[in-house]
């Protein structure tokens, strides 16, 4: 640890341990708080984001008051972010998809194309209020249909193309559609049942559905992951998650991140913008649908999952203490008029195009509300929201098998593609 002095202000940095070291006791810290806030508990705010935020606003604070400045050692942040997108790859399988029929790969279709739509919306009205192109991007499917972890993992490349506060930008629209999620999601596809009238006959709900596919989940709690574990439907997988079938998946991880890195650099000289993690989560689900195929990788779900939510868990927690929350007040109004124009277009998006093309009756009107939660926030919205539809109305199991799926998974797969296609073309034509 290091303390210096710059242009009167005292700077203290921490070297790596120290880093990782108040790293973990802000992640203590947010679960701490979220447990007793049941704002946040409700809304699905992950632990990392309370905590990592919490910090970056102490810091914020001090360096106002001209106290102290904090650096911190972030090498660790990139080749957590890499893991954590590679078991994104390694849990896409085409096993999920076929289990959804057609139903799960229309739906991931119609979940994509929110994507594009939102980054059009996004770039057309950040010209217009002479904002950048990029924040557009920031405040459309980078952040929405994206979440946290994917717009965090894109913040050094838009910093690099020129907008200044990145991190911070992409955290704010991030938080603010997490909570958006929540509140306009259940209200619309309440309105859809109550106008159609569309709800059948109440009767118990059976959770097992949610349960299974919420712990399913990369960005779910930690204390919710031990809760659905119980439930979790291969006890004889569970059971095997021991030292050597950890670190085998590990090691599995760790290869294809090195071979994803040499796809990625050979890519890149081609002149394509692409974030370092998309050749590792390509090559990860050829691998993952592969060994489903023939078995050669020894590919466990569980440990891939676990290992995926300790790897994003700390790249989310070290990324959002490093926020200079003092950038981000220039982009402020574009950022609200932006952010406010795309809850719009996903309330028109999700009741004309998702409810009607997943057939306009009470399951689609559910599975529009989980659009609407992963579309503005992320997959536990979605979850949360259904299940207070079907605790309210009736079970929904299509709308549970579907949903927590595409936004857990697959999403993520395609919505990387639709954010670098955007990012390469802004680059090229915009900028």
């Amino acid at each position: 640890m290091d303390l210096t002095v710059v242009e009167g202000l005292r700077i203290v940095k921490f070297d790596l341990i120290l880093t990782l070291a108040l790293a973990a006791l802000v992640l203590f810290t947010g679960s701490f708080i979220q447990q007793r806030v049941r704002l946040l508990a409700r809304a699905s705010i992950p632990a990392a984001a309370i905590g990592g935020l919490l910090f970056a606003l102490i810091v914020l604070a001090l360096r106002a008051g001209g106290t102290l400045g904090v650096t911190l050692d972030t090498t660790l942040r990139t080749p957590l972010q890499t893991a954590f997108f590679t078991t994104i790859g390694l849990s896409a399988t085409l096993t999920l998809l076929r289990a959804g029929g057609w139903r799960m790969g229309f739906f991931w279709l119609i979940a994509t194309l929110t994507a594009v739509v939102q980054n059009v919306v996004g770039i057309l009205l950040a010209l217009a209020l002479g904002a950048p192109a990029l924040l557009g991007i920031i405040c459309g499917a980078l952040t929405l249909t994206g979440g946290p972890s994917t717009g965090v993992a894109w913040a050094d490349r838009f910093e690099q193309m020129g907008v200044a506060g990145a991190g911070s930008l992409i955290i704010a629209s991030a938080t603010f559609g997490i909570f958006t999620a929540c509140l306009i999601g259940n209200p619309v596809a309440t309105a859809l049942i109550r106008r159609f009238k569309l709800a059948p006959v109440s009767e118990p709900v059976k959770k097992e559905e949610a349960e299974e596919f919420w712990a399913l989940s990369p960005t779910i709690d930690t204390s919710d992951e031990r809760e659905a574990a119980h439930d979790a439907p291969d006890a004889q997988e569970q059971a095997g998650l021991t030292g050597p079938v950890l670190l085998h998946n590990l090691l599995l991880v760790l290869v294809l991140m090195g071979l994803g890195a040499l796809v990625s650099i050979g890519i890149e000289r081609t002149k394509f913008v692409l974030p370092g993690y998309i050749g590792a989560m390509v090559l990860a689900a050829l691998v993952r649908n592969l060994d489903d195929r023939f078995g050669w990788f020894g590919v466990n779900a569980r440990a891939v999952e676990v290992l995926g939510g300790i790897a994003l868990a700390l790249f989310l927690v070290i990324a959002l203490m490093n926020l200079e929350l003092w950038k981000l007040a220039g982009l402020a109004v574009p950022m609200i008029v932006i952010l406010s124009v795309q809850i719009v277009v996903m309330i028109v998006y999700a009741v004309l195009i998702t409810f009607t093309l997943m057939g306009r009756d009470y399951e689609a009107a559910v599975t529009a509300s989980g659009h609407i939660g992963f579309g503005l926030g992320i997959t536990p919205n979605a979850v949360a929201n259904m299940e207070a539809l079907t605790a309210r109305y009736a079970p929904a199991p299509r709308s549970f098998l579907v949903v927590p799926v595409v936004g857990a998974f697959f999403i993520d797969f395609s919505n990387s593609l639709v954010i670098t296609a955007f990012v390469n073309l802004v680059h090229k034509f915009l900028t």
